[in-house]
């Protein structure tokens, strides 16, 4: 029998070890929940899984960048929490000055060829300049991205912002001059789709930067906010500015360009990582990998998926509204009844993204939206009212804010600093791509099937896109889910 105090000592060493083991494993466990706080990545967690892979695999495939630890004061107190977005100066210059210039493109867009139809009386003029200016969204894209994660964002943004206005001015300096060159203007159009190109992939890759990792929901919803608002506004000011004179939409888009610049140079500190000095491999070596990467990135890529065949499916249904319309004996000014209530609805959409994103998971926001458009188009088949239909596009158009909104907040967490240029670009060639696509089949198939069976088939084909959303095995694994 073993002495009283041998006992009591080998009682203590084991409360001793059972404590240590205790003290390590709650360890393990507030460091596995600082990688994944739930005041930053709200609605990523709810993707996760019971079978989910190891924590180790999370961070090299899903979460390349981890969260940072609190930043403490040297008296052991944490540190204050971070300013609101309102008072962010970086932010709010970047946001602003990214405004600026997608206000000043909105113009544009509109004015180059409602000013050469007017100069030239020629459609077919017109529909040239306008792919020229669009051409760059297809061809540029992939190349863009590259460069953007190669090259400084900050000169980006500013060689691109003062390459359009000097653009718009020399466009503006034609029309007054009354010397309408078609081949100028083809150039001209071209180089502004280019820069603004560079300009909108450099700033989306560049906003995490600015903005601290629990603030990036919010600042993409101000960043979809922008994007909506501008495209309501633009619009408008660019046909309105044309009816005035030709050369005033160009004049105003360079005086645009110039102050979205001037806010630029205003925002301090660098706009993107310290890039490693590794030898540097050629621009198509840079694309092939951040095509690479991108097929790895299963729940991305089906999302990805989800989005063009929806934008597919929106571009056929506006074209089957203006025919609609037209049938009934409707007016052009009808058609932009719609189309506003469109745009608005997507803007009231994105200022509550964030909300959406922090109850629902990435799935059932994709799910949910493919399957609430499919009801949304049945009543289009029939309805031919601007005012009806109006509504129902706003409500597709806010669903549409919520979406772009949660992608984009998905995209900025999983994609590295070194990799957001292009992987922004992929999505927005996937996405802006698969939109060229819509008019072309919707015009055969309104010549063959009239305006109510095609509205008809376009919310079966969204019924059956949601349909395969939900079985998508890729989605059910969530974001997560270890790559190949």
């Amino acid at each position: 029998m073993k002495p009283a105090t041998d006992s009591l000592t080998e009682l203590t060493e084991r409360t001793e070890l059972t404590e240590l083991t205790e003290r390590t494993e709650l360890t393990e466990l507030t460091e596995r929940t600082e990688l994944t706080d739930p005041a930053v990545l709200p609605w990523l967690l709810a993707e996760q899984r019971d079978d989910a892979v190891p924590e180790e695999k999370h961070r090299t495939t899903a979460q390349p960048e981890p969260v940072a630890e609190p930043v403490t004061e040297p008296d052991g107190e944490a540190a204050a929490p971070p300013v609101p977005l309102r008072r962010n100066r970086d932010y709010r210059l970047l946001w602003g000055g990214a405004g600026l210039s997608l206000l000043a493109g909105r113009a544009t867009a509109v004015a180059y060829p409602l000013a050469v139809l007017w100069a030239t009386r020629s459609p077919s003029d017109a529909g040239l300049v306008g792919t020229a200016l669009l051409l760059p969204q297809l061809v540029v894209q992939l190349p863009g991205g590259a460069l953007v994660d190669r090259w400084d964002r900050r000169r980006i943004m500013l060689v691109s912002g003062l390459g359009q206005a000097a653009v718009a001015g020399v466009v503006a300096a034609l029309l007054l001059s009354g010397h309408v060159w078609l081949w100028a203007l083809l150039a001209a159009a071209f180089v502004e789709g280019t820069l603004g190109v560079l300009f909108q992939l450099a700033e989306r890759a560049a906003v995490p930067a600015v903005v601290p990792p629990e603030q990036i929901g919010a600042a993409m919803t101000g960043n979809e906010a922008r994007t909506r608002g501008a495209a309501i506004a633009g619009q408008p000011l660019g046909s309105g500015l044309v009816t005035l004179g030709s050369a005033l939409p160009f004049v105003a888009a360079a005086a645009g360009q110039l102050a979205a610049v001037v806010c630029l140079f205003g925002v301090r500190g660098k706009l993107q990582q310290e890039r490693k000095d590794a030898p540097r491999t050629a621009l198509a070596a840079e694309v092939r990998a951040g095509l690479v990467w991108m097929w790895r990135q299963h729940f991305l890529r089906a999302v990805m998926a989800a989005v063009a065949v929806s934008n597919i499916l929106f571009q056929g249904l506006n074209l089957a509204v203006m025919s609609g319309i037209q049938s009934a004996g409707g007016t052009e000014f009808q058609v932009g009844v719609v189309l506003s209530l469109s745009g608005a609805g997507g803007l009231v959409g994105a200022l509550s993204g964030g909300r959406w994103t922090e109850r629902l998971s990435m799935r059932a926001l994709v799910i949910g939206g493919l399957a609430v458009w499919a009801l949304l188009m049945v009543p289009v088949a029939v309805l031919r009212d601007p005012y009806a239909l109006g509504a129902i596009f706003a409500l597709s158009g806010y669903v549409g804010g919520v979406f772009n909104v949660a992608g984009g907040v998905y995209l900025v967490r999983i994609a590295p600093d070194s990799m957001r240029g292009r992987a922004n670009s992929l999505a927005m060639l996937v996405g802006g791509g698969a939109m060229a696509a819509g008019p072309v089949a919707a015009g055969f198939a309104l010549e063959g099937l009239g305006p109510t069976r095609t509205i008809l088939g376009l919310s079966l084909a969204m019924a059956v896109t949601a349909l395969a959303a939900l079985i998508s095995p890729a989605l059910r694994r969530g974001p997560f889910a270890a790559a190949d």
